[in-house]
């Protein structure tokens, strides 16, 4: 029985005024597109990513438009639940609210964000989802956590349909309690099968736990890819300085071990994929993959 999952393509915060040349030249075959949220890193150029997200849903009609993911901490909650309720209204319907606890520090000094531990980061994101949802369907609003509050506050236009919330993240003890009791969709980023499935077997304990069921969580598996016809043109491009350097996990072949590999990870429970290329903006992996890997899955 043949596999259909959607894929989405996802585009590299440090790309900036190249961003939508290339998905200009690259975006048609995807059903999605999905961006970075990034004010800082690591001495690069980077875009923001609310300002990407808006550009996008006008530049590209057809498609579901998303982060992976959004920083909480850089955005008010209700200030977000708003901003989503607009973008939602303007663009059709075609927001997928990507969003998760932060990690990147430097960000955090740089902007004078306050960087607590990660288990409050990732307190205040779930707090951050409730409050989210609660603007969305109620008229007026009110919330009050240990971290966000809200009192009578507007959301208008309500967001319509609501917009999915992906929460993104593998921490175990944590952020994936917080996919099971908050998520709609789940993004992780992979980096082999072994662990993958590990990461899949942790959340289904949290989902026990919480009294979730876990089938009613969407798994949006990110890859990150490098690829070319030969082998010997891999090994070419790996040397080339306009090559992004490949992470560990990655995926680096042929158009079939690419294929191979894509097929295992939907069968091994993924519903959505979002791929990222390795020599983007350059536009021949990601043409290549169109041609001879997006058409099997």
């Amino acid at each position: 029985m043949r596999v259909s999952v959607p894929v989405g393509l996802n585009v590299w915060s440090r790309l900036v005024e190249d961003t939508f040349p290339y998905l200009d030249r690259t975006a048609q075959p995807f059903d999605s597109l999905w961006f970075p949220d990034h004010v800082q890193y690591g001495g690069h150029k980077v875009a923001e990513g609310w300002t990407l997200l808006a550009y996008a849903l006008a530049r590209y009609p057809d498609k579901l438009c998303g982060h992976e993911v959004l920083c909480n901490s850089f955005r008010n909650p209700a200030h977000l639940a708003k901003m989503a309720a607009t973008a939602q209204a303007l663009s059709g319907g075609r927001v997928i609210l990507g969003i998760g606890a932060g990690w990147n520090a430097e960000e955090y000094l740089a902007y004078g964000w306050p960087y607590p531990t990660t288990r409050v980061r990732i307190a205040q994101l779930a707090e951050a989802i409730e409050l989210i949802r609660r603007m969305w369907t109620q008229a007026p609003a009110s919330y009050k956590g240990q971290h966000y509050q809200v009192a009578d506050a507007s959301c208008e236009p309500r967001p319509h349909p609501v917009p999915p919330v992906m929460v993104g993240g593998s921490g175990e003890k944590y952020l994936l309690r917080v996919v099971a009791q908050h998520a709609d969709w789940w993004n992780y980023s992979f980096r082999s099968d072994d662990a993958y499935a590990h990461k899949q077997e942790v959340l289904k304990g949290h989902c026990r736990e919480v009294g979730r069921d876990y089938d009613t969580i969407t798994h949006v598996i990110r890859v990150g890819i490098l690829m070319a016809e030969t082998e010997r043109e891999l090994a070419r491009l790996k040397t080339q300085p306009h090559v992004r350097p490949m992470e560990e996990g990655r995926l680096v072949g042929t158009p079939a071990q690419v294929t191979e590999t894509l097929l295992g990870i939907i069968r091994q429970g993924a519903d959505r994929l979002t791929v990222h290329f390795a020599d983007s903006p350059r536009p021949e992996g990601t043409y290549l993959f169109a041609a001879t890997v997006l058409p099997h899955l």
